[in-house]
């Protein structure tokens, strides 16, 4: 046997020996996060109990592991903080580093090859849209805008409320229609549930469509931590997410070509509808200066994004506020009593009144601590190795940040499984965003905070300036689901009779 062929025997285990070494000694030099015993090939992914949330499961072994740790799921590697000094690290001193976002099948599909500003790679075109939604959507100017619309549709649920007085009502079915019917107004100039159509099942119908359609969805799953599940198209996954990708775009495209056509029978001079008119109309105007950049696609991105992160999650807000103020009256009578006092019965609450009422964004923030709508917040990807908490975290690392956990830690909270707005008075948590985190931290946190607050607090205060609350008979169920969201397992239902001061306001 000459030398050659002797070389090509060998080859293979020498490569395999030297990637070892180099495996071992580029991990022998590092200080890596703390990590739970692991399984060949799947990793850890044993440690996760699929009947109980995920934000549970990382917060027991948080308390085992510590508030910094890190997890391996067949491939992906996880660097999970639960604490406030890692999150001010992670989002301070190495916020660009974790400015990206993981990529999946889920998002190759559904956010139109991550051109949506909440899922596209941080850089020049995450800016562009960045600003382009904040000018459009959540400046002060456009909160102004669409606040009529807010208060509209706040006033004919509670007329819908009113016919219900003295009855037990499904309030998770009331609370989605305003949020949607808010969201659809904002952005396409109509109602998403008509009014003949509210509290009917063909309502009921179109909520659930909507939510199995612009919903918040897993975005990292099986087949991403295994890629050769991709391979063999294991349950089907990718094919769905194509599937709903295409009910997806032929609604939002449709919707697009609707406002497009009527813009082009009825034209209206650019500086007019940049002013005013729906989200959608204004988008096709900045398109007319930049087509190539402010395509079709990119504005369906924008309206996937509203309709996703703008709808349920407001709605679930509203219900879980709901749910400790019937469990708290104490709390609920204070709530009253600042409305009447600060707003009165002379005209229904608007977003004018708000910043006279303290005590309704305490309630707010006190919900949002205890319940937060994403307790793992949108996942981050470093782009690069960085330190977090003294430890080694390697480029490509997805990090999860335990908001749940932070805002319920006994280190940082007094009594913290209480619900206690008072805790939030003066703002001064409010203001710490390492520790109070519900729309996120850093430059990737929720640009739609504020639209979110108002949204909320006008609904929250409309309810109790209009009409008395009780839970009945029965008791208020305070159990979650599994879905992606903090959604309640067991739908809000409650009894309001309308106060004889706000009779003439409905």
């Amino acid at each position: 046997m000459d030398h050659q062929t002797y070389f090509l025997l060998l080859l293979p285990p020498l490569i395999f020996i030297i990637f070892i070494l180099k495996h071992f000694s580029s991990h022998q030099n590092k200080n890596h996060p703390p990590s739970p015993p692991s399984l060949p090939v799947i990793g850890h992914l044993h440690l996760l109990n699929l009947k109980n949330p995920l934000y549970l499961t990382l917060t027991s072994l948080s308390s085992l592991y510590g508030p910094i740790f890190s997890l391996r799921l067949g491939c992906k590697s996880f660097l999970i903080i639960s604490s406030p000094s890692a999150v001010e690290e992670s989002f301070t001193t190495n916020d660009v580093v974790f400015a990206n976002r993981p990529t999946s099948v889920a998002g190759d599909h559904l956010t139109y090859n991550y051109s949506s500003y909440s899922w596209s790679p941080y850089g020049h075109l995450w800016r562009v849209l960045r600003r382009l939604t904040v000018v459009e959507l959540f400046s002060s100017h456009s909160l102004q805008r669409s606040a009529h619309i807010r208060e509209e549709e706040m006033l004919r649920i509670l007329r819908l409320l009113r016919k219900e007085s003295g009855k037990r009502v499904d309030l998770n079915n009331v609370i989605s229609t305003f949020s949607f019917n808010v969201v659809m107004r904002g952005i396409a100039g109509k109602l998403c549930v008509g009014e003949e159509e509210i509290g009917t099942e063909a309502g009921r119908e179109i909520l659930r469509w909507m939510r199995a359609m612009f919903s918040p969805t897993v975005l990292l799953g099986m087949c991403d931590y295994f890629p050769i599940l991709r391979m063999i198209g294991y349950k089907g996954l990718e094919k769905n997410a194509v599937l709903m990708q295409k009910k997806r775009d032929k609604f939002l495209q449709a919707m697009v070509d609707e406002i497009r056509e009527k813009s082009s029978v009825a034209p209206a001079a650019a500086e007019d509808k940049m002013r005013g008119g729906n989200l959608t109309e204004r988008l096709l105007s900045v398109q007319a200066s930049g087509p190539d950049l402010y395509n079709d696609d990119v504005i369906k991105s924008i309206l996937v994004v509203m309709l996703a992160a703008g709808t349920d999650t407001s709605a679930l807000t509203m219900e879980w506020a709901m749910s400790n103020l019937l469990t708290q009256p104490h709390v609920l009578q204070k709530l009253q009593q600042e409305i009447d006092n600060n707003v009165g019965h002379d005209h229904l609450i608007n977003d004018a009144d708000l910043p006279k009422l303290p005590y309704l964004r305490c309630v707010v923030n006190e919900t949002l601590r205890l319940h937060p709508v994403a307790p793992l917040l949108l996942p981050h990807l470093s782009s690069e190795q960085c330190r977090v908490g003294g430890y080694d975290i390697p480029r490509g690392t997805i990090l999860l940040v335990n908001a749940w956990a932070v805002h319920r830690g006994p280190s940082q909270w007094d009594d913290p499984e209480k619900f206690y707005p008072e805790r939030f008075e003066g703002l001064e948590a409010e203001r710490e965003g390492s520790r109070f985190l519900p729309f996120g931290t850093g430059r990737r946190a929720c640009p739609g905070a504020a639209m979110a607050m108002r949204t909320v607090s006008l609904a929250l205060g409309a309810f109790v300036q209009c009409f008395e609350w009780g839970k009945g008979d029965v008791e208020v169920d305070f159990g979650v689901d599994l879905a992606v969201t903090l959604r309640k397992a067991k739908p809000l239902e409650a009894v309001c009779v309308v106060r004889n001061e706000a009779l003439h306001l409905l």
